[in-house]
Order: structure tokens, then sequence, then C-alpha cells
């Protein structure tokens, strides 16, 4: 069950992730920041691709990907079309790493010491799926505001 739900909203949020950044109508105001608005929509877009690909694709479905997590939010100006391209690709991980869930993954330790103690995966994915809200929340509001 708490696999089912998960998945449906990784898939939610990723593709209203996909939505938002395709609603810039002006490509440059995705790598925008004005006063105290320092990550643009365009590294906060990178920093959750970033997130889920470790955490989700390469330490659950073990792919190979390696995160350059400083990069994130230090690169700019990359194209509309190459940022939705990293969301699609990360849809298929999240996809393809939740199929192979069980619930007896869920309860496990999850692999990683991530915030300073152990906590099982099923927690640590429900944290994943709410950072995932929260800065598309940011995403959202950054580009109404702009």
């Amino acid at each position: 069950m708490l696999i089912e739900t998960l998945k449906s909203l990784f898939n939610r949020d990723l593709n209203k992730l996909k939505a938002e950044i395709e609603s810039y109508q002006d490509e440059n105001k995705i790598w925008a920041v004005d006063k105290n608005i320092s990550n643009s929509a365009g590294n906060l877009c990178l920093h959750l691709i970033g997130n889920i690909n470790t955490y989700i694709g390469a330490e659950i479905g073990k792919t190979t990907y390696i995160r350059d997590r400083p990069l994130e939010f230090s690169l700019k100006n990359i194209p509309k079309s190459e940022l939705i391209t990293k969301i699609e690709e990360t849809i298929v991980v999240v996809n393809n790493t939740f199929d192979s869930l069980t619930e007896t993954d869920l309860e496990a330790i999850y692999p990683q010491i991530v915030f300073e103690k152990e906590m099982t995966t099923g927690f640590f994915l429900v944290h994943l799926s709410t950072h995932l809200a929260y800065h598309l929340g940011q995403i959202n509001y950054h580009r109404r505001l702009l």
C-alpha cells in the first residue's frame, strides 16, 4: 500500500515539477535570483533531480548515478529542454525502483546514515516525498513572483 502511495506522489510531483519548468515563458527567468531568493528554480530543479537519483535511484534502485551536489547549486543556464529531459529520466528511475520494492524493503534500515541516525527505508522515502513537495512549492512561488 505505501509503495503505491509513494510512487503515485512522486509521479504527481515530478510531473508537476516538469509543468512548472515548462511554464516559464522566459527561459532566463528559470535561473533568476533576487534579493532574499538565493536559489533559482533551475537550481532547485537540479537539486531535486540529484537528490532523488541519489537516494532512490543509486541507493535503492542500484543505478550508476553519481551525484555532484555542489553543481546542483552552481550550474546556470541549462536549457529548459534539458531540465525537462532530466525530470522525465528521473520519473523512469523512480518508477523502476518502486516497481522492485517490497513491503519488507520499506521496513529495512535505509543503507545510508543521512540524518545522523538509522531510519527505515519507508520513513526516508516519505521524507524524500515531502522534500520534493517543499521545493516544488518554492519553484511554483518563484515562477509566479517573477
